[in-house]
């Protein structure tokens, strides 16, 4: 049974994300989508096609954790990779995909790595378990491809082996970023495009 009155909080504050990620320039056009769970078995998730910057609560649908809507509406094409996150991991709470410059461009960048290795940062202490810069945080880059159900099923397979991982891009695309509530995930997408911009100026200067 979803709750009607937490359904529309959570429309409204994933709405006002999209208000300010687009604002950023992160997720231009339709691009990008959005989610928060909703309880054990259900999230809400952006509907199909529609401006992320200009979202309003009616934006938005139920769907279970096989991504199959349960209030009327077409949930994003890219529903799955939400929801197998939900169902890999009962602690996160909101998940935001974004196509910001930085990880569109830094994932072609690395056109022959299958990994984004952050070290030495003193802003991976954004993410949840990280106390120290002195550590390596692991990025995976995922070929893009239109089967959404098989690369839920890759992410899935990889995160089961590296649980820690705050993140992962997909090539040419953009970026995943989750959390225990939607601050959260805020923050850590915040951390992780910084970080993006951080590499991609590397990659400059050592030319």
């Amino acid at each position: 049974m979803i709750d009607s009155k937490y359904f529309y909080q959570q429309a409204v504050a994933l709405a006002a994300a999209g208000d300010e990620l687009y604002r950023r320039g992160w997720v231009p056009a339709t691009s990008g989508n959005f989610s928060c769970r909703l309880n054990a078995d259900s999230a809400i998730v952006t509907a199909s096609g529609n401006h992320k910057g200009r979202l309003s609560p009616s934006d938005f649908i139920a769907v279970d954790l096989q991504a199959k809507p349960i209030s009327s509406g077409k949930p994003s094409a890219e529903t799955a990779l939400h929801t197998q996150l939900y169902a890999r991991f009962a602690h996160i709470g909101a998940v935001l995909h974004c196509h910001s410059p930085a990880a569109t461009v830094l994932s072609m960048a690395l056109a022959d790595s299958p990994e984004l290795v952050l070290e030495n940062y003193e802003l991976l202490k954004a993410f949840d378990g990280v106390d120290t810069h002195a550590t390596r945080v692991s990025i995976p880059i995922f070929a893009n491809t239109q089967d959404i159900d098989a690369l839920a099923v890759e992410a899935d397979q990889y995160l089961a082996e590296h649980p820690r991982c705050p993140a992962y891009l997909i090539r040419g695309h953009g970026v995943y970023c989750w959390g225990k509530d939607l601050d959260v995930c805020m923050r850590n997408l915040e951390a992780v495009d910084f970080l993006l911009h951080c590499e991609l100026e590397r990659m400059r200067l050592s030319r």
